[in-house]
């Protein structure tokens, strides 16, 4: 056997000079970069951590706690996140309500604004909208088979534009108030906006100028025609046979206002009165004796008067001598609430101290865009 004999030989790695940094401009390209990834992912990891740590206050909601606590209660300015927030620019206060408060105002003004509940809300983009009504219809007409067929009438375009204008609030609160841990301000401050904002609206929806507020449907011209001869934008009256009062055989007088109302907005239509008229009418009986106004069958239903809703709104007018004391119509057709973004406010903690103030705004509009969908009731002879 032959034997062969190695030799291991080590290699030693070539001696490298150290690299010695002494300004973070010196440091190689690689070295830097990494160093700044380190701080990102700490950043991030901040974050991360930071979020998932409940909200400051007792409301733990997203965005919730945080606007009461810093911006609410404290006046605080949201950094880095008031962007979320801020419709013009942080430093004159001006941010827009998170949304959990605007959810909550929307549906309290939908549920104790009466016309708002009934009426045909559009959400618009600018204060320039603008509504097309055919007045009329086509006409149509009997040809044999080999007739000619004349061109028959077009119906004319009425333009509409709904009148807006900006529906403000203003509570106020002590910071006293608002330091209270137990008080919550996102609660308070909605519900207090929107009984303000429901009372308003309530009012302009009804009895509005149309100057810089939405225009009532009882701020229209009105007459005792009838649909095929009365002039577009003026609704008509139903005399209720005495000035001030009902005349003989009320329940009759009602009857002839619904059927005023042509048989295709009858359906949907409802009744519109004040509590002290619905009080007048619900002592009315017909002939058999019977109430011609009936309570709801279920809960949350409806109080009917001749098989209709009644719908009571405070704004609406007392009997009086040629009071509009009684609407009815299928106001989804003959009524346009338009509203424009939502609910902005405005922090106000200088003006007025020890009070601070929550001016809120909401650009709100209305008119009647079919006078043919909606009839009245005047106290009158004739």
């Amino acid at each position: 056997m032959v034997e062969y004999e190695t030799k291991a030989e080590v290699l030693e790695p070539p001696a490298v000079a150290p690299v010695t940094v002494e300004r973070e401009a010196d440091a190689p390209p690689l070295a830097a970069e990494v160093r700044a990834l380190k701080g990102e992912v700490a950043a991030l990891r901040e974050r991360v951590v930071s979020a998932g740590r409940p909200a400051i206050g007792s409301d733990a909601r997203p965005g919730g706690g945080e606007f009461t606590e810093r911006y609410l209660r404290k006046g605080l300015d949201w950094g880095i996140e008031t962007k979320r927030f801020t419709v013009s620019t942080s430093s004159e206060g001006g941010f827009a309500v998170p949304r959990e408060i605007d959810d909550m105002i929307e549906t309290t003004l939908k549920s104790i604004s009466p016309i708002r509940q009934i009426a045909n809300v559009v959400k618009v983009g600018s204060s320039q909208y603008r509504k097309l009504v055919a007045v009329g219809g086509f006409a149509s007409g009997w040809v044999a088979e080999t007739a000619g067929r004349p061109e028959t009438a077009t119906p004319p375009f009425v333009e509409v534009a709904p009148p807006m204008g900006e529906l403000y609030a203003n509570p106020a609160a002590t910071q006293a108030l608002l330091d209270d841990a137990m008080f919550d301000v996102e609660s308070w401050l909605a519900q207090e906006i929107a009984i303000e904002f429901a009372r308003a609206e309530g009012v302009a929806f009804v009895t509005g100028t149309g100057t810089d507020q939405p225009r009532g449907f009882l701020n229209y011209p009105v007459a005792a025609t009838g649909d095929s001869t009365r002039p577009f934008g003026t609704l008509q009256y139903v005399p209720s046979g005495a000035a001030g009062a009902f005349g003989a055989n009320p329940a009759d007088r009602l009857i002839d206002l619904v059927h005023a109302l042509r048989a295709p907005y009858r359906q949907g239509a409802v009744w519109v009165m004040n509590s002290n008229t619905l009080a007048t009418i619900r002592k009315f009986k017909d002939s058999t004796g019977n109430f011609i106004w009936q309570p709801g069958l279920g809960a949350g239903a409806a109080a009917t008067l001749l098989g209709y809703p009644v719908v009571e709104a405070d704004a609406m007018p007392d009997i009086a001598a040629n009071s509009l004391s009684i609407a009815f119509g299928q106001f989804r057709s003959g009524y346009t609430i338009t509203e424009r973004g939502g609910t902005t406010i405005l922090r106000a903690p200088y003006s007025n101290k020890p009070f601070v103030h929550f001016y809120a705004t909401r650009r709100v509009g209305g008119a009647v865009v079919n006078s043919e969908a909606i009839k009245l009731m005047r106290f009158s002879a004739n």
